[in-house]
């Protein structure tokens, strides 16, 4: 054996199985002339075949600039070759490039240097090359073309993060530019949405494929994960291929997929969350409506698929295994860190979140998911009582929100942030307007549609915000960045719906039977029906978790528009038999009072 410092490219056909599964004749001979016709250019640079796959071939170079070159050289004849074929002939290769120490073994090459190019190979778009910056960087100054620095990416079983340079004949994107600003490299799930499988007649073909279609307009709003277009994914129906080949094909991380039943007026849809990597279903689920609007209910079935599919592609990278810290992190490892945290309601967990993300935020300050998320744990963090409610906190979620806007202005989360932020502090006009913007970027987020809620309920429109709750805890109830029943059970409250009340905040306990304002106002409810004993118990309770809490420092919080509204809630909890405050307390008008002063 032998060791040696060499240049490896790897390459493979994207789409080769499905294009094999149409026409396997046709596509064989297609793959060998392109291969017969890039073989000169490997040899010119002075490169070697070590091996040939069935889709695909892995080079070696004694030179690195040499291994750069033909790759460029290699997808620009591939481009020319394909301009003028039909879309269901043209082929286009994935190319690959690192330099590194490689393992000789009887003309085969083994090693990092052979891993790390394999998965920048599978990594890279069709019609692309990526090369590692420790090649390009050896290799840049000789080269006669730019390459663009594409950030780091964790690569499938490469324990560092690999920088990343990439080339494409026509400068190409890997994809379409997100509606936000959240770089590529930190988008690391991407998501297909198969063709919805129709399993009655042709005439309801219009049906489930639109449904698949609207699907994938919907989960694209988001910025979290990519979204893999209706052609990457509609050229597998009827294909009969499984669901792991079919995300090899298109590398995808999680696939979405179900069916459409119709029985006269009936319809059902299930539809299901795979990670096809182990065949695991991540989530599963089906509606069943009548079909006289067809348009209302496929609006109705894609707003519910979206709501309940975005919060378990969360948790699943949630959980992806943690990273050692003894490794190079970047501020999306440690992002992805404090929201696997997050997804655990303890104080301890929600301690480690806050510094994750802060640690998120110092690597990378440009990473605008981790301001919303910071700002929104912070606000969580007072409300459950695990931090003190100040005006500094306010002040900080406040310039959390606004840099969230401005590094992401297309993102229905960063300004659903802001406006439960205004709406809080008081300043109802700029929150509404806030909320209807990130209605209106996303009218499929259900958080935007609660905050939303949010405005109306600081505002005193207690109807309306009851529904919009209504809508957001029954689309997107999986959800941990929002406390639907609490705030329903508040409108509820100041509506003198008391019994409705307690059944919010006996429902919301159960997730969390230490929140403080779902405490609060149940020990309320309790004492403005009579039930005088069960308040006293319910505020004994609440003092036993929470002994610091008075009544002037719960409503410290509070910006209601209407002084009526405050004066209800806090004549419920001086009926419990909460404290009125601590020491000599001039009470203050609501009005004059800043959010988060105590």
């Amino acid at each position: 054996m032998e060791r040696r410092l060499a240049a490896i490219v790897c390459a493979d056909v994207a789409g080769y199985s499905r294009m094999m599964g149409a026409d396997e004749a046709g596509t064989h001979a297609a793959f060998k002339a392109h291969r017969s016709a890039i073989h000169p250019i490997i040899l010119n640079h002075g490169g070697r075949i070590v091996k040939n796959t069935g889709d695909g071939f892995l080079l070696e170079f004694p030179s690195v600039v040499g291994a750069i070159e033909a790759a460029v050289a290699m997808q620009t004849l591939m481009a020319e070759r394909n301009a003028h074929l039909p879309p269901e002939r043209i082929m286009q290769f994935r190319l690959g490039a690192h330099m590194g120490d490689v393992i000789v073994d009887e003309d085969e090459v083994f090693g990092d240097g052979v891993n790390i190019a394999v998965r920048l190979e599978a990594a890279a778009a069709p019609g692309s090359v990526w090369v590692s910056a420790k090649a390009y960087n050896e290799a840049s100054r000789h080269l006669s073309v730019s390459f663009t620095d594409a950030g780091s990416f964790r690569l499938k079983n490469i324990e560092q993060t690999v920088n990343v340079w990439t080339w494409s004949p026509g400068g190409s994107e890997r994809e379409p530019r997100s509606a936000t600003s959240l770089p590529p490299q930190y988008r690391t799930a991407i998501v297909g949405v198969l063709p919805f499988t129709n399993l009655n007649d042709e005439a309801d073909e219009y049906f489930s494929d639109g449904l698949a279609e609207d699907l994938i307009h919907a989960l694209s709003l988001q910025s979290f994960f990519r979204v893999l277009s209706r052609n990457a994914t509609f050229t597998f129906k009827n294909g009969g291929l499984s669901a792991r080949l079919i995300a090899r094909e298109i590398d995808a991380t999680y696939l979405i997929q179900g069916t459409l039943r119709r029985s006269g007026q009936k319809i059902r849809v299930t539809a299901e969350l795979v990670a096809p990597e182990n065949g695991e279903q991540l989530w599963a689920d089906r509606y069943d409506r009548d079909i006289d609007d067809v348009f209302a209910v496929q609006d109705d079935i894609t707003a519910n698929l979206c709501a309940a599919l975005i919060p378990e592609i969360y948790r699943a990278e949630a959980t992806v295994p943690t990273r050692s810290l003894t490794t190079d992190i970047s501020a999306w490892d440690r992002f992805l860190r404090g929201l696997s945290h997050y997804y655990r309601p303890t104080k301890a967990d929600y301690e480690r979140s806050v510094a994750l993300f802060r640690e998120a935020i110092a690597i990378d300050p440009a990473l605008a998911i981790a301001h919303t998320y910071l700002g929104t744990v912070l606000l969580q963090g007072a409300h459950f009582g695990w931090i003190k409610n100040s005006h500094e906190l306010w002040d900080e979620a406040m310039h959390l929100a606004e840099t969230g806007v401005q590094l992401a202005p297309r993102s229905s989360f960063a300004y659903s942030l802001l406006a439960y932020v205004h709406a809080m502090a008081g300043r109802h006009e700029p929150g509404m307007e806030a909320a209807r913007k990130a209605v209106a970027l996303n009218p499929y987020d259900m958080g935007a549609r609660g905050v939303l809620g949010v405005c109306h309920f600081t505002a005193g429109e207690h109807g309306h915000a009851i529904e919009l709750f209504s809508t957001a805890a029954q689309r997107g109830n999986s959800d941990p960045r929002y406390q639907w029943g609490v705030l329903s059970a508040f409108s509820h409250y100041l509506l003198g719906q008391y019994d409705a009340a307690l059944s919010w905040a006996r429902e919301s306990s159960y997730e969390n039977p230490s929140h403080m304002q779902c405490m609060s106002i149940r020990a309320a409810a309790l004492a403005q029906i009579g039930r005088l004993e069960e308040a006293k118990q319910a505020a004994e309770l609440l003092l036993e978790r929470y002994p610091w809490l008075t009544v002037q420092r719960l409503l410290s919080n509070i910006r209601w528009k209407r002084p009526e509204d405050v004066t209800h809630y806090r004549d419920g909890l001086l009926t419990a038999g909460l404290p009125a405050a601590q020491g000599n307390v001039v009470w203050i008008e609501p009005a004059t009072r800043r959010a988060g002063e105590s």
